[in-house]
C-alpha cells in the first residue's frame, strides 16, 4: 500500500530524473508501438500506391521513435542498476555492490520487466531489418511485429486504468513498494546499506550471454508467423514461403543455440549432475523449437513440390504461439514448485496481460487460418512413398507429435488448476520423457539418414539401396564395436530401456555417417549445397552424444567405508532424495580414495560475495604399478550459504577431450559459524620427550636449523628453526608435524601446522633459557573441518557440444545459401561464427 506522506516529505539523496525519463519513454514506446501497428494494417488494406507509402512511411516513423525510446529504456535501467540508485525497487532487489560489472546485465533480465525489455528490443532490431529488406511485404509483416510490440511494452507500464493496474513498472520506487518503518525517514537511503544482489545462480559466464540468445530465438519466431499472416492478408497464400525460410532457419538456429546454452549453464552451475532434466522451463523453450523444425521441413517440401503448404502454416503459426504459451507457463507462477526456473507469480493484473497475450494472437491466428483453411492451395497429387517429400512430412509430423507429448506433460499444472484435477508426476520424472523420446530419436535418426537419399517426386529402389549399402555396414560395424568394446552401461530401467539405447545409438550414429557419404556422393563434395546435410549430420552427433554421456555417467564419489553419512536433502530439479551413499565425505588435507584418483580437500577461500566460499580439491591419479603421478588437477567448487541457512552449490569441471570430471560440494559447514575457541598451551619439552592430547600421543623427534625445504614452501630471511614430530592417533596412524619460527628484521615470526584429521594445531612457540624447546598444543573444540563432495565422470560429453556447433553451421550454410553473399563473404561470416561458437562451447568456461 502507498504511504500518502512520501509525496509530502522530502527524502535525502534520491535520483528521480532517471526514473522519470524511463517512465516516459516507456509511454512513448508503447505510443509509437500502437501507431505504427494501426498505420501498417492501413497502408497493408491500401491499393493505392501513394496512399500506402504514406502510411508506410508514418508507421516507419514511429517505429523508429520505438526503437530509440526502448533503447532509451533499457539505458535508464542500466544506470540505475550500475550506479546501485537503491531508492529504485528494481536495484534494491538485482544488485549489489560486491557484484562484478559483467554481471550487472544479468541484473536487468533476472527481472521478469527486464526480460520483456530483452524480447522488445530484438523485435526492433528485427523490425527495422525487415523494413530494409521485406520490400513489399512491409507493411503487413510489420503489422505483426508492432502489435506484438504493444502487448510487451504493455508489460512494462506500470499504469492504473480504471483501477485496473497494467504491467509492471522498472522504475517503481522502494519506499513505494515496501511497508517498513524507515520508509518515513528523510534519511532512509542511509540506512540501507546494500541491494539483495542478483541470485547466486546467475553469476555465471553464461548467464550473461544465454538470455540475449534465447530471446533472440524467441523473438525471432514472429518473423516466420508474420509471413505467414501477411500470406493471407494479402491472399498470396503461397508466396510467402520463400522470403519467410531464411528466418525461420534463422529462428531454428539462434533458438537452439540458445536453449544448448542454457544445457550449459545448468551443466556448469547446477548440481543435479547433467544439462537436461526435462524442467518445464526447458521443456517450453524446446517445444517451439521442434514445431519450427517440422516447418522448416515442410516449408523446404512446398518449394520444392508445392506440398505441405498448410501445414507450413500450421507449423509457423504454432511456434510463435507456442513461445507465447511458454512466457505464460514461466512468468504466471502457475508451474508452482515444479520448476526452479520459473518467475514467481507477478501478481494476478499482469497474469491476465500476460494471459490476454496469448489468448488475441492465439485466436486471431488461428481464426484466420481456418476461415482461410479452404483457399490455401492444396496439391492434390498423391505423394509416394518413394519420394523424399513424403519421408520428410512424416519426420515433420514426429517432430511436431513429440512436441505435442512434451508440452502436454509440462502442462500438468495447468490442467491441474483449470479443471480441479490432481494429477501427480510420475516418481521418475526424466524417465517419463525418456521411454517415449528414446523411440523419437530411433525413428528421427533413421528418417535423417536414409531421407536425403531419396528424390523429389520418386526414386528408383535400385539407385536408393546401393547408395545406403556403405553406410549402413557402417553403422552397424561401428555400434556392434561399441557393444563389445565400450558398452552402454545403464540398467537402471532394466534390459528392455537398455536394448532401445542401443538400437538409438544405432539410428544415430547410422544418420551421422549416411549424411557425411551424403555430401561425398549425393553431393559430389558440393559444400555450398551441403547445408542440410551438415546440419543432419551435426544433430545426429549431439544425439550420439547425449546418449553416451548420459547412459555412461559414472558417480565416483561412492563412499565404500561408510565413514560417516550425511543425510542427503531433495534435488530441486530431479525432485529425488540424493544418495549419502554417492557423497564422499573429505576430511582437510587427508588422502582420499575417489575412484581412480587420490582426492585431497586441500581448504577454501572467500569469494567477493559475502557468503560464498570456493573449496579447493586437489585431484591425483597415479600409475598402479610405477606409483608415478599421471594425472593431478585442481577444482574449485563453490557454495553459497545465503541468509535462511540455505546452501546454493555450483559445481566445477575439469573438461578433457573424452570426458569431464564434474564435482560439487553437496554439504559443508558454514566456516563463519564452525569458529575455534580454543587456546594453545605451551609446554616446554627435549628432542625424544613425549607428549600426550586427548586422543593420543606425540613425539619430539628433532629440531632442524635453516631447513632448505619446508611444507609452507617459505624462504628464511634469517635464522629459522623446525620441529619435527611425529603424532600417533587413537586408531595408530601415525601423522607429521613440522612447525615453523624463524628470526629476521621484522621480529620473530611463527608459522604454525595443522593436523586437521585430529583437529590439532601445532606451534613452535621459542627456546627456553634452559635450552628446552616450547611446543604449543591447540586441540579444537570446533567440528572437525570437512566436506561432502559428489563427483561424476561424464564420457564423450563433448560430442554434445560439438555436435550443437555443426547443427547450427549447416544451418547458417543453408541462410548464407538463399541470402546469396558472395562466396569470400560467406566463407568469411561461417569461419567467424563457427570459431565464435566452438570457443563458447568448448572452451570459455
Amino acid at each position: 500500500m502507498l504511504n500518502s506522506q512520501h509525496y509530502t516529505m522530502q527524502f535525502d539523496g534520491e535520483h528521480l530524473l532517471v526514473g522519470k525519463l524511463g517512465h516516459f519513454f516507456v509511454l512513448l514506446s508503447f505510443t509509437a508501438s500502437l501507431l505504427a501497428t494501426i498505420a501498417y494494417f492501413i497502408a497493408s488494406r491500401k491499393t493505392d500506391a501513394t496512399e500506402k507509402s504514406s502510411w508506410i512511411r508514418f508507421a516507419r516513423i514511429n517505429f523508429f521513435i520505438e526503437a530509440v525510446a526502448v533503447l532509451a529504456i533499457f539505458s535508464c535501467i542500466f544506470y540505475i542498476c550500475s550506479n546501485h540508485y537503491l531508492e529504485y525497487l528494481y536495484a534494491y532487489k538485482h544488485t549489489s555492490k560486491e557484484l562484478e560489472f559483467k554481471y550487472l546485465l544479468a541484473c536487468i533480465w533476472e527481472d521478469q520487466g527486464g526480460s520483456f525489455l530483452l524480447w522488445t528490443i530484438w523485435h526492433c532490431v528485427l523490425g527495422i531489418f525487415l523494413i530494409i529488406k521485406s520490400k513489399d511485404w512491409e507493411a503487413p509483416v510489420m503489422t505483426v511485429v508492432s502489435f506484438a510490440q504493444v502487448f510487451l511494452a504493455m508489460m512494462i507500464m506500470g499504469i492504473y486504468l480504471f483501477n485496473i493496474k497494467i504491467g509492471n513498472s522498472p522504475f517503481v520506487l522502494t519506499r513505494d513498494e515496501i511497508n517498513g518503518p524507515i520508509f518515513a525517514m528523510p534519511e532512509y537511503l542511509s540506512l540501507i546499506k546494500d541491494g539483495i544482489g542478483l541470485n547466486v545462480l546467475l553469476r555465471n559466464y553464461w548467464m550473461v550471454i544465454h538470455p540475449p540468445i534465447l530471446f533472440l530465438g524467441f523473438a525471432s519466431t514472429i518473423v516466420p508467423f508474420a509471413f505467414a499472416y501477411a500470406g493471407i492478408q494479402t491472399k498470396r497464400f503461397g508466396e510467402w514461403v520463400k522470403p519467410a525460410l531464411p528466418y525461420a532457419l534463422f529462428s531454428a538456429t539462434v533458438l537452439g543455440v540458445g536453449i544448448m546454452m542454457g544445457a550449459k549453464w545448468a551443466y556448469e552451475s547446477l548440481s543435479f549432475g547433467g544439462y537436461w532434466a526435462w524442467d518445464p522451463v526447458e521443456n517450453a523453450s524446446l517445444v517451439p523449437w521442434l514445431i519450427m523444425i517440422a516447418g522448416l521441413h515442410t516449408m523446404v517440401i512446398y518449394k520444392a513440390t508445392t506440398h505441405s503448404l498448410r501445414a507450413s502454416y500450421a507449423f509457423v503459426i504454432l511456434s510463435f504461439l507456442f513461445i507465447l504459451y511458454s512466457t505464460f507457463l514461466t512468468r504466471t507462477g502457475i508451474l508452482g514448485d515444479t520448476s526452479v526456473h520459473a518467475f514467481t507469480e507477478a501478481g494476478k493484473a499482469m497474469n491476465v496481460l500476460i494471459l490476454t497475450f496469448v489468448g488475441v494472437f492465439a485466436v486471431l491466428s488461428l481464426a484466420l487460418f481456418f476461415i482461410n483453411l479452404k483457399k490455401i492451395p492444396a496439391d492434390q497429387r498423391e505423394e509416394t512413398t518413394d519420394s523424399r517429400e513424403f519421408w520428410m512430412f512424416i519426420g515433420s509430423l514426429i517432430f511436431f507429435l513429440s512436441a505435442m507429448f512434451i508440452i502436454a506433460k509440462t502442462s500438468v499444472p495447468v490442467f491441474n488448476e483449470v479443471f480441479g484435477t490432481h494429477w501427480a508426476p510420475p516418481e521418475d520424472i526424466e524417465f517419463g520423457y525418456n521411454k517415449v523420446l528414446i523411440l523419437i530419436v530411433v525413428i528421427i535418426g533413421i528418417l535423417t539418414a536414409v531421407t536425403q537419399y531419396l528424390k523429389y517426386k520418386n526414386t528408383s529402389s535400385s539407385y536408393f539401396l546401393k547408395k545406403l549399402i556403405t553406410p549402413t555396414v557402417i553403422a552397424l560395424i561401428v555400434t556392434i564395436s561399441l557393444f563389445i568394446f565400450y558398452p552402454i552401461t545403464y540398467t537402471k530401467q532394466g534390459s528392455g530401456f537398455l536394448i532401445a539405447i542401443y538400437i538409438a545409438l544405432f539410428a544415430t550414429i547410422y544418420s551421422f555417417i549416411a549424411n557425411a557419404g551424403y555430401i561425398w556422393s549425393g553431393l559430389n563434395g558440393n559444400v555450398k549445397a551441403a547445408g542440410g546435410s551438415v546440419a543432419h549430420l551435426g544433430f545426429a552427433l549431439m544425439l550420439v552424444g547425449m546418449l553416451i554421456s548420459s547412459s555412461n555417467k559414472k558417480i565416483i564419489s561412492e563412499d565404500k567405508f561408510k565413514n560417516f553419512i550425511i543425510p542427503m536433502g531433495i534435488d530441486p530439479l530431479t525432485k529425488q532424495a540424493d544418495d549419502p551413499l554417492e557423497n564422499l565425505n573429505l576430511i582437510r588435507q587427508v588422502p582420499t580414495a575417489m575412484g581412480p584418483y587420490s582426492v585431497t580437500y586441500m581448504g577454501d577461500s572467500n569469494a567477493n560475495e559475502a557468503g560464498r566460499h570456493y573449496y579447493h580439491l586437489l585431484f591425483e591419479r597415479k600409475d598402479s604399478a610405477t606409483n608415478e603421478l599421471k594425472e593431478s588437477f585442481v577444482v574449485n567448487p563453490d557454495v553459497y550459504l545465503m541468509k535462511n541457512n540455505n546452501m546454493s552449490s555450483n559445481p566445477d569441471t575439469k573438461h578433457y577431450l573424452t570426458h569431464d570430471v564434474f564435482t560439487y560440494i553437496s554439504y559443508t559447514l558454514d566456516p563463519d559459524k564452525n569458529k575455534d575457541t580454543a587456546q594453545f598451551k605451551i609446554k616446554e619439552v627435549s628432542v625424544g620427550d613425549t607428549l600426550f592430547y586427548s586422543k593420543g600421543f606425540m613425539v619430539i623427534n628433532s629440531v632442524e636449523k635453516n631447513p632448505q625445504q619446508n611444507k609452507f614452501n617459505i624462504v628464511p630471511n634469517g635464522a629459522m628453526l623446525m620441529a619435527h614430530i611425529t603424532i600417533t592417533g587413537p586408531d595408530s596412524m601415525k601423522y607429521a608435524s613440522t612447525p615453523v619460527i624463524m628470526v629476521d628484521s621484522f621480529g620473530i615470526n611463527q608459522v604454525d601446522d595443522t593436523v586437521y584429521a585430529q583437529n590439532l594445531f601445532l606451534k613452535f612457540a621459542g627456546v627456553s633459557n634452559n635450552g628446552k624447546i616450547k611446543i604449543g598444543v591447540k586441540e579444537s573444540d570446533k567440528m572437525i573441518d570437512f566436506v561432502t563432495v559428489k563427483a561424476y565422470v561424464f564420457p564423450y560429453i563433448n560430442l554434445v557440444w560439438i555436435g550443437l556447433v555443426i547443427m547450427a553451421i549447416g544451418l547458417i550454410m543453408s541462410i548464407i545459401k538463399r541470402a546469396k553473399l558472395s562466396p569470400v563473404l560467406s566463407a568469411f561470416v561461417l569461419t567467424i561464427i563457427a570459431i565464435a561458437l566452438f570457443y563458447m562451447f568448448l572452451f570459455a568456461h
